[in-house]
């Protein structure tokens, strides 16, 4: 028994020391920095609630990247009809829905061939016939608008978080909520602002040749050319400054690359001026096609467009291969960063829209902090007090148990860097009760021997033998609550179900475990000869 004794007490003094080496940065941040070096870096984070930060709730325009789509599908059936040598005339793409006409029995036997063959995820609504020719309807299926809405959202998501990620918010939260809209947690942040710049921006990037054929002060006049748009220049200065450039571009329409072909956008200071430019690279097919296209136009202008707003149009004064090339303007060092990392991290599929904003500050947060804090330790000494005055040594020791709940609990948080949060808090508050409740349903059963006139041996046989299975009930009831509010709850219920789960593991193990050490120690070491319950 003696040597089972040392054993669980090795095994108990290792674990403790484990979970102190742990969670020591986290309460003693300003440790010296030679004492810090030997300590891991691992640190309990603090949640949004805890340390400040941003909420916000985006509402994503899958309806508008769907029109997009049928756009695209509306060009790509017209090219096709051409290469076939379909007759057909009128293609009309608007709100979802293609029409187009088509003459003869032949030609719309071939226009359902193409259309069969080639796309398969448009459908024939509704016809009318007009002067022997069929005006179609045609709409995108039902089933593949549902997983075109869905990979939409995906998208969003995953641009958004690589967004995120690379701006350096430690520990976001970012999930999608219902069909079309995805909730950001970002803790932390010092500048909100930057931050929705950062998220909502589209970030399409687009080449585009400028119409020098055409006069722009008659295209700004209304008399815009088939085949060409106005566009206005970028903003001037800092990206977060309202005034414009009046400068006005004449385009053509058609879009000669995009940000799909890029590889890499990287922040660079110019030699011969010293403003910062974000230089950007091509993958292999881009590199290919930029080649092709500046070969092609020497001596024109190509416009640089992000989110419809022209930066810059230089002049193509020779075939450029490698596929390197830079977007200048009058960047801050702040926005050339920000335009970086959204080039790096991809447009978005769809624009988005703020549905709601809350930035929690610092000060709010030192504050939950502060009576969280202080809610723990009043809630611990008065739950040590009670069990040293009802239960008098035993109390004792389930305290010791307590002391090492929370001292385990801190550490396996500070090991995996959880984020913790104000329900966080609650959790642990919850744990302290439930960690002496499983002690006081064991000392109780003890007591019901001890009258029974029992050897404190078979006491604390009894006494442990026959409460630990209403324990194991009574948490295992609680943890299986706690996995599905971790499963299905969102940050702050899932950090209250964090905590929760830790603590009721733990105390299962220092109720039943680490008490029963000092007990075994105290019956068959010192023999005892009446216990103090």
């Amino acid at each position: 028994m003696f040597q089972s004794i040392k054993l669980r007490v090795l095994i108990t003094v290792v674990f403790t020391l484990t979970a102190i080496y742990f969670f020591l940065p986290s309460v003693w941040p300003d440790m010296p920095s030679q004492l810090a070096n030997l300590f891991p870096k691992n640190r309990i984070r603090l949640g949004l609630d805890l340390q400040g930060g941003m909420h916000l709730l985006l509402e994503v325009d899958t309806e508008k990247a769907m029109e997009s789509s049928v756009d695209r599908l509306a060009n790509g059936l017209k090219d096709t009809l051409m290469e076939k040598k379909v007759r057909f005339r009128n293609v009309e793409s608007k709100g979802g829905t293609i029409s187009i006409e088509i003459a003869g029995r032949e030609n719309r036997a071939d226009f359902d061939k193409v259309l069969s063959d080639q796309f398969p995820d448009l459908d024939i609504k509704s016809y009318d016939t007009v002067d022997g020719r069929d005006k179609l309807y045609l709409k995108l299926k039902d089933k593949r608008l549902v997983e075109m809405k869905k990979t939409i959202l995906d998208q969003s998501l995953e641009t958004i978080r690589n967004r995120v990620d690379q701006f350096g918010v430690t520990e976001p939260e970012i999930i999608p909520e219902g069909d079309d809209r995805i909730l950001i947690q970002l803790p932390g942040i010092k500048d909100p602002r930057r931050a929705i710049d950062l998220i909502g921006r589209t970030a399409l990037l687009e080449f585009k040749l400028v119409d020098e054929e055409h006069n722009l002060e008659d295209a700004l006049r209304g008399n815009v050319p088939a085949g060409s748009i106005l566009m206005k220049g970028a903003r001037e200065g800092s990206e977060k400054s309202t005034q414009r450039r009046d400068t006005m571009y004449l385009l053509k329409d058609r879009t000669l690359l995009t940000g799909q072909s890029l590889e890499d956008a990287k922040v660079k200071i110019s030699d011969r001026f010293g403003e910062p430019y974000v230089a950007i690279k091509f993958n292999a097919q881009g590199a290919r096609d930029f080649d092709r296209i500046t070969g092609e136009n020497v001596n024109r202008r190509l416009a640089i467009i992000l989110d419809g707003a022209v930066y810059s149009a230089p002049v193509i004064k020779e075939r450029i291969s490698g596929g390197d090339a830079q977007i200048t303007g009058s960047f801050t060092l702040d926005d050339a960063k920000d335009l970086a990392i959204v080039l790096r991290a991809g447009s978005l599929p769809a624009p988005v829209k703020i549905l709601e904003q809350r930035t929690v500050g610092p000060s709010l947060g030192q504050d939950s902090i502060d009576k969280g804090i202080a809610s723990t330790l009043i809630a611990f000494f008065l739950v040590i007090a009670f069990m040293m005055v009802y239960y008098k040594g035993s109390g004792v020791i389930a305290n010791v148990a307590l002391l090492l709940n929370c001292i385990l609990t801190l550490g396996t948080l500070a090991v995996f860097q959880a984020t913790l949060t104000l329900p966080g808090i609650a959790g642990i508050l919850l744990v302290i009760g439930m960690a002496v409740d499983a002690n006081v349903l064991i000392f109780e059963r003890a007591r019901e021997e001890i009258r029974l006139g029992k050897t404190p041996r078979a006491v604390i046989e009894t006494g442990y033998g026959k409460a630990f299975i209403t324990i194991l009930d009574t948490h295992i009831t609680t943890l299986i609550a706690a996995v599905f509010l971790f499963q299905f709850g969102t940050g702050p219920v899932k950090g209250f179900a964090v905590t929760l789960t830790i603590g009721l593991i733990y105390s299962i193990l220092t109720a039943v475990f680490v008490t029963r050490i000092i007990f075994d120690y105290l019956v068959w070491t010192r023999k005892i000869k009446t216990l103090s319950i």
